[in-house]
């Protein structure tokens, strides 16, 4: 496991297990940081099969997590977390950096 700045909480780590273990052939969540959203980055969440050459992996509880080296600087000290509440259910990312963000959750400004 390599040591990064970003963790998973344990609502977040038991989902992400529950759903990698439902999709044969994938093995974590690509969590990456994109241009866009209606606050200028937004966050791309993917299953995939494994870790690209740069990834930073993060692992919890049977959970693992990449990201890339680029998403990493806007996500440093972040904790993913996820969330079931009666507005529905989502993965949601507390992240220090940001300085705003939208309604939606999945954008933010630094």
């Amino acid at each position: 496991m390599t040591e990064t700045s970003v963790t998973l909480s344990d609502a977040a780590a038991k989902r992400i297990a529950a759903i990698v273990g439902a999709d044969a052939g994938k093995r974590a969540l690509r969590v990456a940081v994109e241009g866009g959203g209606c606050s200028g980055f937004s966050y791309k969440f993917d299953l995939v099969e494994g870790p690209e050459a740069d990834d930073i992996i993060v692992e919890k509880n049977n959970a693992t997590v990449l990201i890339d080296q680029l998403s990493l600087v806007y996500m440093a000290g972040s904790e993913i977390d996820f969330v079931d509440n009666l507005l529905g259910q989502s993965f949601q990312i507390k992240n220090p950096n940001a300085v705003a963000s939208c309604g939606c959750g999945t954008s933010f400004a630094i």
